[in-house]
């Protein structure tokens, strides 16, 4: 083992997933309802989530797309609840997380920065509704943005995919990206890169992607979102597992992206993430040491991080 082994590695966050769709790949319609949108922000939150990305709008493989208004309307109720608890100046428990808007609209993302977003998470980087999204960012210096690299639209993106050199190909289009934002006045600290897994790939894009994401990395030098959780190329490799029969696979693949210096993890599974993270946190460290108290018949296992 070398020193570079035993170097820390920083932990990546944790962004849980919260779909008030009807028609989600994996938990559409469970959290459609108000109130049980809220409850599930809430478990989220207590599980650890460092940030709760909220959508209205599904983007899985053959989705339609909904409007503007009724994109709002499954989202205002939620938005209130943030927005009073935002704004609550109590001590609140368990620790408020950082809210995230998935969406492609401005006026969506407006509400939900209004509310107490502070990430814009883009699916078509900024690329259905250009100035509006500029705009919002423009007015919002704090608010990050995630642009993500999308082959065709959820419609039809996954009608044969084909890619010369995925990676090659993803890169130049996130150069011409934040091009376009630094132009817009968004300067590159405000942007985090998704190359988009699932969306207009195959699974062998999927696979190479994840191959070669510290290549990536190295190349861009700015954080890095992946977004695995539960998707088809798990099932692929789990002979035709359900989105129910992927969690194993989620958390192999969130481990592999930590190590390859993923900086973000959009996960619908947050507790059993963080505790994956946490065995992996203390393997790339000084280790983990063990200190044994006998006490009246039981032994007490102590975990004690080495240095902290």
């Amino acid at each position: 083992m070398t020193n570079e082994d035993l170097t820390p590695l920083p932990v990546p966050k944790v962004m849980g997933i919260l779909n008030v769709t009807p028609d989600s790949f994996y938990d559409g319609g469970i959290h459609y309802e108000p109130s049980s949108a809220w409850h599930r922000f809430e478990e989220l939150a207590a599980e650890g989530a460092d940030i709760v990305d909220i959508g209205a709008e599904s983007s899985r493989p053959g989705s339609a797309r909904i409007s503007e208004e009724e994109e709002l309307r499954r989202l205002r109720p939620l938005l209130e609840q943030i927005q009073k608890r935002t704004s609550n100046p109590e001590p609140r428990t368990p620790i408020f997380p950082m809210v995230s808007i998935d969406t492609m609209k401005s006026r969506v993302a407006a509400e939900a920065v209004k509310a107490g977003a502070v990430i814009i998470n883009d699916i078509s980087a900024l690329r259905h509704d250009p100035d509006g999204m500029l705009g919002i960012l423009a007015g919002h210096p704090k608010v990050s943005v995630v642009i993500m690299h999308m082959r065709g639209k959820p419609e039809t993106m996954q009608a044969d995919p084909k890619y010369e050199d995925v990676l090659g190909e993803i890169a130049a289009f996130f150069e011409e990206r934040l091009r376009f934002l630094e132009a817009g006045g968004v300067s590159g600290e405000r942007v985090i890169l998704d190359p988009g897994i699932g969306f207009g790939k195959k699974l062998e894009h999927n696979l190479e992607i994840l191959k070669r994401l510290g290549e990536f990395k190295k190349r861009f030098h700015q954080p890095v979102m992946i977004g695995p959780s539960r998707k088809s190329f798990i099932g692929m490799i789990l002979d035709g597992a359900a989105p129910h029969d992927r969690l194993e696979g989620s958390l192999a693949v969130a481990l592999w992206c930590a190590e390859k210096g993923a900086d973000y993890l959009r996960v619908h599974d947050v507790a059993a993430t963080k505790k994956a993270l946490k065995v992996w946190s203390a393997m790339k460290g000084n280790g983990v040491r063990s200190s044994f108290v006998e006490g009246r018949g039981q032994v007490f296992i102590c975990h004690l991080l080495a240095g902290t």
